[in-house]
């Protein structure tokens, strides 16, 4: 049988590793990826998504996209799981005469 003081030190143990857990599941959830870009809101960071063979699977082994994973990169980010800006120019004129 054990005593108090074991199983006083294992569930404070226990304890230290669910709070440790929660400490860094917050810390990635609020964390954008390496190279301060936002994760990518289709993929959510992972840089895969859902491979369409799947839908209509028959139980074969899948695409060559997603060789048989049923994942596959995703198209918004290009599998880098991070956001891509969108360079845009836009045109300004000066009203103002000179």
């Amino acid at each position: 049988m054990a005593g108090p003081l074991v199983l006083a030190s294992q569930l404070a143990a226990g304890l230290g590793i669910v709070v440790g857990a929660m400490i860094v599941r917050s810390a990635v959830a609020h964390r954008p990826t390496s190279g301060g870009q936002p994760r990518c809101t289709t993929c959510n960071g992972t840089g895969r998504i859902a491979c369409l063979c799947s839908r209509w699977s028959d139980g074969d082994i899948g695409c060559r996209t997603c060789a048989g994973s049923g994942r596959m990169a995703c198209r918004s980010c290009g599998g880098t799981g991070t956001g891509r800006p969108i360079p845009v120019q836009v045109p300004m004129r000066s009203n103002r005469p000179s």
